[in-house]
């Protein structure tokens, strides 16, 4: 069952708040790496370079888990449990300058390395929790 992300949440994707997103490593265990997040629609945009290690992750078990915090009120937050959906590398260049813009202020994405390949996973959210 999938779940809608609630309105009054919505605007942490529009701010500087970073989400640390939970996935599974081979042996079960938990993996936790902060990232830059979007949304679409319902939909939760995440984008990494292949073969870094929530990438593998991902590509082996789609069950993630998010949390976003409000960076103007620490005990403001959106938990997010689902699943990666979509996993693809068309449109990612584009998308990762459209994240380096939201939170460092620049035109282009500046760490990118000459033999990166960029990926976007877009998850549903199934389950949501919130607090603030």
């Amino acid at each position: 069952m999938s779940q809608v992300i609630p309105d009054k949440f919505r605007d942490l994707f529009s701010k500087r708040a970073f989400a640390n997103l939970g996935t599974l490593m081979p042996d079960g265990s938990p993996q936790v790496t902060p990232v830059w997040c979007d949304v679409e629609g319902d939909l939760v945009i995440v984008n990494t370079a292949k073969s870094r290690q929530k990438d593998k992750n991902m590509r082996r078990d789609p069950r993630v888990a998010l949390a976003i915090i409000d960076p103007e009120n620490p005990y403001r937050y959106l938990e997010i449990r689902g699943r990666v959906v979509e996993i693809t590398e068309q449109g990612a260049d584009a998308h990762i300058d459209k994240m380096a813009k939201k939170y460092l202020g620049a035109d282009k994405y500046p760490y990118r390395k000459p033999d990166e390949q960029r990926v976007m996973y877009k998850i549903q959210p199934e389950r949501t929790s919130m607090m603030g």
